[in-house]
């Protein structure tokens, strides 16, 4: 799976997670919990198993995001398409075990009559997301346990 490379909006992030692939996938994939520890995620209502098909809605930034599943293959890669307020989204999380951590990949494009006419906003806005999104899972799987 990867993103709509004709996009007006693509935008991409990546990090380094001191955690096996198994354990950020564990945190990533556990979409109920996202309000706790990504703070751009207001809200999060997750219907159904992590496969694809599965639908979820959630609350971030402006409007109410209603997201499918298009690929899951775990550890490494999860997929969805996404629609909100008159624009698509096909977002896409890489893992790759790196030494004794792992290299988190991030990347999402946009489409759509706002995206067309916003590109350059929307791009920063949409990259600074992808990468505070990133800073909060590090932080997140990288938090000693209680």
């Amino acid at each position: 799976m990867d993103v709509k490379r004709d996009a007006p909006v693509i935008a991409a992030a990546e990090i380094e997670i001191a955690s096996e692939p198994e354990a950020v996938w564990d945190v990533l994939t556990d979409f109920a919990a996202w309000p706790s520890w990504n703070p751009d995620v207001k809200s999060m209502a997750f219907e159904g198993g992590l496969a694809e098909g599965a639908a979820f809605r959630w609350k971030a930034g402006p409007g109410t995001i209603t997201s499918t599943i298009r690929r899951v293959e775990r550890p490494r890669l999860i997929g969805w398409t996404g629609r909100t307020l008159g624009t698509s989204a096909v977002h896409v999380y890489r893992l790759e075990p790196l030494g004794r951590g792992t290299l988190v990949r991030t990347e999402e494009s946009l489409d759509g009559p706002i995206a067309r006419l916003a590109r350059r906003p929307l791009r920063r806005m949409l990259t600074a997301s992808l990468e505070a999104g990133l800073r909060a899972l590090k932080t997140r799987v990288e938090a000693p346990q209680a």
